[in-house]
C-alpha cells in the first residue's frame, strides 16, 4: 500500500490579497528530510501590494525562509491544512479503506494541502503549478441540496461528493465529525453533521452553546440548526468569506497556535496568558479584545467546553495587525466526573476548569477582580435565563436537557475553591441550577 502513497516534494502557495476576488501565486513550499520550507516568488516580492503572509514567521524577503525553532513547516501555512475529517476523507478516497484501518495510514503535509478542497479556511490555497490556478471542488453544495438531500437520493439525483460523503459515509470513515461546505446566496456555511458514534447530541450541544454565547454578548459565528436526511445538521456561518459584485473575497487568518509560535506537538504549552500578551502588543483594539477573550474563557468553563485548543482560536491578519475572529467550535464535551481542565493553560500551569482560575488570571487581561466578577456573574445569569428558550429552539427533549444542565452547563466543579466575594457565585449557581431544572 505504501507504493500508492503520492509523493509531493513541492507546492505553490496562492493567496487572495485583501479585497481581491482572484488569487495570485505568492511562493513555493519545498519538502526535504521531514521539513517544509517556504520562499516568496520574485513576482510576488515585486508587487506594490504584496503583504507578508504572516509576521514574524514569513517576512517579505527573498530566499528560503528559516523555520522558527521547533517547527517542521511554517505554522501559518499549516493552518490551511484540512482538519481531522478532511484528512480521513482524503485517505478514504485514496485507498478505499474504512474505519480503524485509516489510523495506520499517513500522508505528508504537502499531500494533505494539495489533495484537499480549495475553499479552505482563510485566504490561501495550494497548487502544483506556479502559473495556472485550478480550484479543487470549485463549487459548494447549496442549502437547497442539503435540505432536499433525502428526496434527491430517492429520485436518483446525485449529491455533490462532499455532501454525500458527510451525510452517508461518515460512520464508515469514522474518527472525526462529518462536515461539508454549504453556499446559500451571499452566505457560506460550514455544515456539521451528527455521527452514528455519538453518545449524546453533539450537534445540538454545539448549537445551544453557540446561541447562549451570543446571548451572553460574545462575538460568535451565527449558527442555525436544520435536519437533512434524518440527521441533525449545524450550519455555522463562515466569517472568512465576503460576497461582492465582483466575486468572493477571502480573509487572511492565523490560529492562536501560529501566533504562539507552536505546532501540534507543542500545543500543550499554549497559554491564554501568553496569547493575552500578544494581544496587548499586536492587536487592534487590544483592551476590548482582552475583555472578549477573557469572556470566552469564562463561557467555555461555564458551558463545559474543554476543547478550547489553540487552533480553536484565530485572528484575521491584515498584513500588519491582528484582530480576533468571531468565536467558533464552542461545544460542551462529555464528562464522567466533576473535575475538568481546559485544553489551553489559563495562567501559569493552571488550566483547571474553574471560575477561580479566571479570577487568578484576570490581571493578564487588564481586568480588576470586580470587573471579572461582573463578567462571570452576568454570564451565569444569562445562561440560566436563556436556557429554556434556547433548548426549545433546539427541540431538546427533557432527557437531553437534564443531560446537559448542571453537568456541562454550570457544572458545580466550576464554582469550587471560591473565597470572599466571589464565593457568592457558588450560591448563585446552586440556586439557578435548581430553579431552572
Amino acid at each position: 500500500m505504501s507504493s500508492k502513497l503520492p509523493k509531493y516534494d513541492e507546492a505553490y502557495v496562492w493567496v487572495w490579497l485583501p479585497d481581491a476576488t482572484e488569487p495570485i501565486v505568492a511562493g513555493r513550499l519545498s519538502a526535504e528530510n521531514g521539513l517544509v520550507h517556504f520562499n516568496y516568488g520574485k513576482s510576488y516580492l515585486e508587487r506594490a501590494d504584496a503583504i507578508p503572509l504572516y509576521l514574524p514567521e514569513l517576512p517579505l524577503q527573498a530566499g528560503e525562509l528559516p523555520l522558527p525553532d521547533g517547527l517542521t513547516m511554517p505554522s501559518s501555512l499549516r493552518d490551511a491544512a484540512p482538519d481531522a475529517w478532511g484528512r480521513r476523507v482524503i485517505l478514504n478516497k485514496k485507498f478505499g479503506v474504512k474505519g480503524n484501518e485509516l489510523d495506520n495510514l499517513e500522508l505528508s503535509e504537502l499531500t494533505f494541502l494539495l489533495e484537499s478542497g480549495s475553499d479552505r479556511i482563510g485566504a490561501l490555497d495550494f497548487q502544483l503549478s506556479p502559473s495556472e490556478y485550478v480550484p479543487r471542488s470549485p463549487t459548494n453544495a447549496t442549502l437547497e441540496e442539503l435540505m432536499e438531500s433525502a428526496q434527491r437520493v430517492e429520485k436518483g439525483i446525485p449529491l455533490s461528493p462532499e455532501l454525500d460523503q458527510a451525510l452517508h459515509h461518515g460512520s464508515s470513515i469514522g474518527g472525526a465529525r462529518p462536515k461539508a461546505l454549504i453556499e446559500d446566496g451571499a452566505i457560506k456555511h460550514v455544515a456539521k453533521f451528527s455521527s452514528s458514534s455519538d453518545v449524546y447530541s453533539v450537534v445540538k450541544a454545539e448549537f445551544i452553546a453557540m446561541r447562549l454565547a451570543a446571548l451572553c454578548g460574545l462575538n460568535v459565528a451565527p449558527v442555525s440548526l436544520v435536519n437533512a436526511s434524518g440527521k441533525d445538521v449545524l450550519l455555522v456561518e463562515r466569517f472568512d468569506r465576503l460576497k461582492t459584485d465582483a466575486g468572493w473575497q477571502r480573509k487572511m487568518m492565523v490560529s492562536a497556535l501560529t501566533m504562539l509560535g507552536l505546532d501540534e506537538m507543542m500545543a500543550r504549552y499554549a497559554s491564554y496568558a501568553d496569547l493575552a500578551d500578544i494581544i496587548r502588543h499586536r492587536f487592534t483594539d487590544p483592551q476590548e479584545t482582552l475583555r472578549e477573550l477573557f469572556s470566552r474563557i469564562v463561557f467555555n468553563i461555564l458551558s463545559g467546553n474543554t476543547d478550547d485548543h489553540a487552533r480553536n482560536h484565530a485572528a484575521f491578519w491584515s498584513g500588519e495587525t491582528l484582530s480576533l475572529t468571531p468565536a467558533y467550535d464552542i461545544c460542551p464535551q462529555g464528562r464522567a466526573g466533576q473535575e475538568a481542565t481546559q485544553a489551553m493553560l489559563i495562567t501559569g500551569d493552571n488550566r483547571a476548569s474553574r471560575v477561580a482560575t479566571c479570577f487568578e488570571a484576570a490581571h493578564h487581561f487588564l481586568l480588576s477582580q470586580n470587573e471579572a466578577m461582573e463578567i462571570i456573574e452576568a454570564q451565569v445569569r444569562c445562561i440560566a435565563e436563556n436556557w429554556p428558550a434556547v433548548c426549545d429552539e433546539a427541540e431538546l427533549s427533557e432527557a437531553e436537557r437534564n443531560f446537559f444542565w448542571g453537568r456541562q452547563f454550570l457544572n458545580p466543579y466550576a464554582f469550587t475553591v471560591l473565597e470572599s466575594a466571589p464565593a457568592e457565585l457558588t450560591k448563585l449557581a446552586d440556586e439557578l441550577r435548581k430553579s431552572v431544572a
